[in-house]
């Protein structure tokens, strides 16, 4: 079988010299004083967050992908055994894309794509919620990305119809992956605030009835890992999202985003979105915040979706899948107060079975033949349905 995009970047020789230091699930406290430089004076003067120069633990989930997981420094980045930081697959692997997922572009646009991507396997877990409503399944995307989003409400048996994203890059992507679903031509790369790609968008439905309009308006403005500027016209762009909704009145729209949203300007944007999408006729739900993790992601990251509806359904926020092991450093009351569920996917699950791989190592396509089989591995390579790969992992 082949493997894509199972490329590690290869570390300076300041950083490899780091790396050797840090053990399984340590971080910059564990490298010794008489290495330094400039950030990491920083980070020992104001103790900084123990995720800095931090090296993934087997056995718990990892912490959250981001766009520089290239970066030794900058997180939890180095392989759970290996002298060397995460390749490109195994971070697509941890945010649960399928191993035939192939991302394309530079390698500097493939991290902002496997780092900004929503997890394919909680956006499934939305998908789910709102399918019982519905009788047909057709959806389109804005603000597309790479496609996680997408890829996990094809997961649950939707249909893509249409996508739009702004960098031809990144849409190289999703169009390389979604083109079996749909024709290329429905892949329509522009700038949404214009009116031209939105009449292209349009033109692409023809009179279909889009039953979901999924997306997430770019979050940097609100993100924890950015600064959360009230006058960041980024934070506008979820007003083009509401206008796209207005004129394809589909059934229902998730709309996805970072934690922040809900407390940016004191909680007033969150009002100000809910009062958009009201004014055009959609009711909206309390947003939900989900943890990636509980819904057999292998990593911890949190997402908040807001889901509406034309005729004011209801969506209650689903009941996690599963736990985090017992001895985990951010074990949450909420997920141990259910002692039955499965134990979340950990980065051994996830990576284990993928070839090793030297500083630098890797090839953008490679034979693949694992040793070592984890019932995640054969969801990732669409082996098995999610529902016979949670039944498994109830078993062990």
């Amino acid at each position: 079988m082949k493997l894509y995009n199972h490329i590690a970047f290869k570390m300076g020789k300041h950083e490899a010299e780091i790396a050797p230091h840090i053990p399984e699930g340590g971080n910059w406290k564990d490298i010794p004083l008489t290495i330094s430089d400039a950030r990491l004076t920083n980070i020992r003067a104001s103790g900084g967050r123990t995720t800095y120069y931090g090296r993934l633990s087997w056995d718990e989930p990892s912490y959250t992908i981001a766009t520089y997981f290239n970066r030794v420094g900058n997180g939890c980045n180095l392989h759970p055994s290996q002298c060397r930081v995460m390749s490109n697959r195994e971070a697509a692997r941890l945010q649960s894309f399928p191993d035939d997922f192939v991302f394309k572009g530079s390698v500097a646009s493939q991290y902002k794509q496997i780092g900004n991507a929503v997890p394919p396997l909680l956006a499934r877990a939305v998908a789910c919620l709102i399918k019982p409503h519905l009788n047909s399944y057709s959806f389109v995307d804005l603000f597309a990305g790479c496609g996680g989003l997408s890829e996990g409400f094809i997961m649950d048996g939707y249909s893509l119809v249409a996508a739009n994203e702004l960098d031809r890059s990144i849409m190289s992507t999703y169009a390389y992956n979604h083109s079996r679903y749909t024709s290329e031509d429905n892949f329509i790369v522009g700038d949404i605030t214009l009116d031209e790609t939105k009449q292209k968008l349009l033109m692409a439905c023809g009179r279909r009835n889009i039953d979901v309009v999924i997306g997430g308006p770019p979050c940097q403005g609100f993100s924890y890992a950015g600064w959360r500027d009230p006058n960041d016209k980024r934070n506008q762009l979820f007003k083009e999202f509401v206008e796209m909704v207005e004129r394809l009145k589909p059934s229902f729209f998730v709309m996805e985003n970072v934690p922040g949203i809900l407390t940016m300007r004191k909680g007033e944007a969150m009002k100000e979105i809910i009062q958009a999408f009201a004014d055009v006729g959609y009711f909206v739900n309390q947003p939900i915040k989900l943890n990636a993790e509980e819904f057999g992601v292998p990593q911890r990251r949190k997402r908040v979706f807001i889901i509406g509806s034309k005729d004011g359904v209801i969506v209650n926020a689903p009941s996690p899948l599963f736990r985090l092991p017992d001895n985990c450093k951010t074990r949450r009351k909420m997920v141990q107060a259910n002692a039955k569920l499965p134990i979340a996917m950990s980065v051994r699950d996830a990576i284990e079975s993928l070839p090793a791989l030297d500083n630098g190592g890797g090839y953008p396509e490679m034979d693949y033949n694992p040793s070592v089989v984890h019932p995640y591995d054969r969801l990732m390579r669409r082996e098995i349905t999610f529902e016979e790969f949670y039944n498994m992992c109830i078993a062990q």
